[in-house]
């Protein structure tokens, strides 16, 4: 009878993936909590303290570092000296490992998490197993990733598991260690200067597109280990994602994350938004949002913080969208959406940063910072001018701040009972950026007198509050921190503009 041994912190799967193994013959070896849900399923398990006769040791530091174990994992069946070894130790061989490890990388991507929390989830048996089984792969097949749990039990069914198949998943069980061996020499690494003086970039390919930017490009889609990220996209219908699709559904959803407590909806061409609102409901902010500029919501990417019901579906009918991203939908929503069958439906968890890295490729390296991340606080935030903000203004004043922040720079946004009226990316100058939202709202059918603008970097000179005078702009919020700060209050203060100050930068290159 075949045996394998099963020990898991990850248990997706892991139930079903066991019954198929022991419907096809074999006997199951496991450890503590594995050992107890297979059990709770009705299924038969030896312990591995049966097998070792050890009992576990030192908390469950030691359970299956024993030659018991290992001597089952690296005996080769095609040497007579090794089966003469392990018969005269009363070894019996294992035939699979199935085993994933301790979560490190999600534990320390918990805030707050301390330094003994994190060392106690570094898995030393988990990597002995996996390794020993993946050295010897050729007799032992090593079984690291819960998704190939279905694809293992149709290649042993069909007695289809050929030496190159067994490479694989021997290279994938020494990847994954690889990484989760550079993850923790990251964290034990001291960091320089609060970055880490080495870097490891660790990513598992999981989809191969159809081309890059362009056709002539090749791509795929690498994910890291980092928690609520591209990992856990799911696709619910539509056609396959392209590369300038994903870039820009991130870019939507990270767009939305700036609210928690109040739906959301973002409209995005060329990972900029063209249109930003939230409101009490999701068809409510959609609406408000593709209002902004409704001609280039034609083809966009659709993005919200919340769940999309059969209302807010029914309200996208007559728009051309090329993604709809959200963290969940309703099962009427969702058929709503089937009458277009084209239509990419994706599920991705809002994410409103975890403290990690951020990179961007350049010739020969990567230039790294943190992450940003948008603070909602207005702790620092002052009035320059006269004028002080009405209440009404206020609440535009602090959506603006949200929604400028994800625009690429150059960036203004007007903005008017939370919803973004016109938007100025991208422009060479900050008073072309100016212009360009002024523009955009009127072209919109929006009047920009009495409207708030966000700029997300200062004002190097007054001409750019002169250009929202003359549209009739009422109140600025704007970082401040420019030689020419003063001409720039003096102009505001001449146009009746009251300008508020935040002191902190959120410029997107």
């Amino acid at each position: 009878m075949p045996r394998a041994l099963i020990s898991v912190s990850d248990k997706r799967g892991i139930v079903p993936f066991a019954e198929g193994l022991v419907e096809l013959g074999w006997e199951l070896i496991s450890t503590g909590g594995t050992a107890a849900a297979l059990r709770t399923a009705g299924l038969d398990v030896t312990t591995v303290n049966e097998v070792t006769g050890f009992p576990e040791l030192l908390d469950g530091r030691v359970k299956t570092l024993h030659p018991a174990i290992h001597g089952a994992l690296l005996a080769r069946r095609d040497l007579p000296a090794h089966e003469a070894a392990i018969r005269e130790h009363g070894i019996q061989p294992i035939d699979l490992v199935a085993v994933n490890l301790y979560p490190f990388q999600m534990t320390i991507s918990q805030p707050g998490v301390s330094f003994d929390d994190a060392v106690e989830n570094i898995d030393i048996g988990g990597p002995s197993m996996l390794r020993s089984a993946a050295k010897n792969h050729e007799f032992v097949l090593p079984v690291v990733d819960p998704t190939d749990y279905p694809k293992v039990l149709d290649l042993l069914r069909q007695g289809a598991l050929t030496p190159d198949l067994r490479r694989r998943f021997a290279a994938k069980v020494f990847a994954h260690t690889a990484d989760y061996d550079a993850a923790i020499a990251a964290y034990l690494t001291p960091p320089a200067d609060g970055l880490p003086q080495r870097l490891g970039i660790a990513m598992e390919r999981t989809q191969l597109l159809r081309y890059g930017e362009n056709p002539s490009q090749r791509a795929a889609l690498y994910v890291t280990e980092e928690p609520r990220g591209m990992r856990d996209l799911a696709q619910r219908q539509g056609k396959e994602l392209s590369f300038n699709n994903l870039l820009d559904l991130d870019a939507a959803m990270w767009t939305v994350a700036s609210w928690s407590n109040r739906p959301a909806c973002a409209v995005i061409k060329h990972t900029t938004p063209c249109g930003i609102a939230v409101a009490g409901s999701a068809v409510e902010a959609f609406r408000k949002a593709r209002a902004t500029d409704p001609a280039s919501a034609f083809g966009s990417v659709v993005a919200f913080n919340t769940v999309v019901d059969r209302a807010t579906a029914e309200a996208m009918r007559d728009l051309f969208v090329e993604v709809v991203v959200a963290p969940s939908y309703h099962d009427e929503a969702l058929a709503v959406f089937a009458a277009k069958p084209a239509l990419r439906v994706i599920e991705l968890p809002v994410s409103r940063g975890t403290g990690s890295l951020d990179f961007k490729r350049v010739r020969g390296g990567f230039l790294v910072q943190d992450q940003f991340r948008f603070d909602p606080s207005d702790r620092e935030w002052s009035v320059s001018t006269d004028r002080q903000p009405t209440e009404a203004e206020w609440n535009d004043l602090r959506f603006a701040w949200a929604a400028v922040a994800p625009v690429k720079s150059n960036a203004i946004l007007l903005a008017r009972d939370e919803a973004a009226i016109g938007i100025g990316a991208g422009q060479m100058s900050r008073v072309d950026s100016a212009f360009l939202a002024v523009h955009k709202a009127r072209e919109a059918g929006h009047d920009p007198a009495g409207s708030v603008l966000a700029s997300d970097a200062f004002f190097p000179f007054a001409d750019g509050v002169q250009q929202a005078a003359g549209a009739g702009v009422a109140a600025i919020i704007q970082p401040g921190g420019s030689v020419r700060d003063a001409e720039v209050v003096d102009a505001a203060n001449r146009h009746g503009i009251a300008m508020v100050m935040t002191g902190r930068r959120q410029f997107r290159h």
